[in-house]
């Protein structure tokens, strides 16, 4: 399997060339103009927590101080450990809050330099797919957008899930594709990144489940809704097969309403060259196959809305219509194309109850309460 080529516009110098502290100091004072905060919820209570310690570790290094010269003897050690771990911790808060101002601005150069546009942060994004209506603190972060030849946004997403001490928060990279029609929801369960089952937050139910011919079922289990199977056949051809699995492998697929998403448990919009070399190989080679599934068009619209079929086929015929009237290349009375758009049974999966955690669970009480029991 050959590796992606980037784009031949693919410029990642700004990711790794010499930045000037003043020109990073300006851009920040920018994007504040813009009205764009780049700190998040997560980071504003992490500077309140770092802020509570810093506090705390002044108040215990006067204290050892004071202990110090009045019994050296006694505090020394433990008044210098005090310290050195006093300076250590703001150390690194000043050199993470340092970086994290200079690979915004780096992003925002690099997407400069290849024709795109920088957004520090977004609060809920309103995006379709299945992360972005999961859990709460929903944002991304660091999103890098171009419109040609048609939209894409690159960016890292988070999410926190439960509660207090039992609260996860989920990071994932994206990259979110516009289609030109809306088409069936359709997901692509990447094999190469799943470790004890589907690394998917939804499950989907098995009778969607699609087996397509070559290879393809060793690298995705596809999933589409039942009765839809000629349809994800029509637009995935094993050319577009192909593209797949030399370039988008080890990322999994979701398509949605007039959105192609491509999901990655690591960081899409990042300061590493090979993965935005990957990423720009994955998009380039996906969209330069996506003229076929713009002609794709739901049959099932029209057994949804007859009355669009019967004032349809109301229209008189061309020959009978005057001259001036005419449409060139008109239609033949009676074939009827259904308009852009997915019957209601097309528009989502059906997702099935994850079970798998709860019988380990299950079975893990069972297993406490027989070993508690002997």
């Amino acid at each position: 399997m050959s590796a992606p080529q980037p784009a031949p516009s693919f410029d990642s110098r700004p990711l790794t060339d010499p930045v000037d502290p003043r020109a990073v100091s300006a851009f920040q004072t920018e994007l504040r103009a813009r009205g764009t905060s780049a700190v998040s919820a997560t980071s504003i209570i992490a500077i309140v927590v770092f802020g509570l310690v810093f506090v705390v570790a002044l108040t215990l290094v006067g204290a050892t101080m004071v202990s110090m010269l009045t019994d050296p003897g006694a505090s020394s050690f433990a008044g210098l450990g005090i310290l050195a771990a006093a300076a250590v911790g703001i150390t690194i808060a000043v050199v993470s809050w340092r970086r994290s101002r200079v690979a915004r601005y780096r992003l925002d150069a690099f997407a400069r330099a290849n024709g795109m546009g920088y957004e520090a942060r977004v609060v809920d994004p309103a995006l379709p797919g299945m992360l972005f209506t999961l859990g709460r603190s929903r944002e991304a972060t660091d999103l890098v957008r171009g419109t040609e030849p048609r939209f894409v946004e690159f960016g890292n997403y988070q999410y926190t899930t439960g509660s207090g001490k039992n609260s996860t928060t989920h990071r994932w990279g994206y990259v979110a594709v516009k289609l030109d029609v809306p088409l069936p929801n359709i997901v692509l369960d990447a094999k190469g990144n799943n470790g004890f089952g589907s690394n998917l937050p939804a499950s989907f139910q098995r009778e969607q489940r699609l087996s397509l011919e070559g290879d393809f079922d060793q690298y995705f289990t596809l999933y589409c809704p039942e009765g839809y199977e000629r349809d994800a056949l029509y637009l995935f051809t094993p050319d577009i097969m192909a593209r797949f699995i030399d370039n988008a492998a080890e990322l999994d697929v979701e398509i949605v309403d007039d959105w192609l998403f491509l999901y990655t448990q690591r960081k899409a919009s990042t300061l590493d060259p090979a993965t935005w070399a990957w990423l720009f190989g994955a998009v380039g080679a996906v969209i330069a196959k996506l003229d076929q599934w713009e002609r794709w068009r739901d049959e099932r619209l029209l057994l949804e809305n007859p009355t669009a079929a019967t004032s349809a086929s109301a229209v008189p015929p061309a020959a009978s219509q005057p001259a001036s009237e005419r449409l060139p290349f008109a239609p033949p009375v009676g074939l009827l194309s259904p308009p852009p758009g997915v019957a209601h049974e097309g528009r989502r999966l059906k997702k099935s109850f994850p079970w798998l955690p709860f019988v380990v669970v299950i079975g893990f009480a069972v297993f406490w309460f027989w070993s508690r029991s002997f």
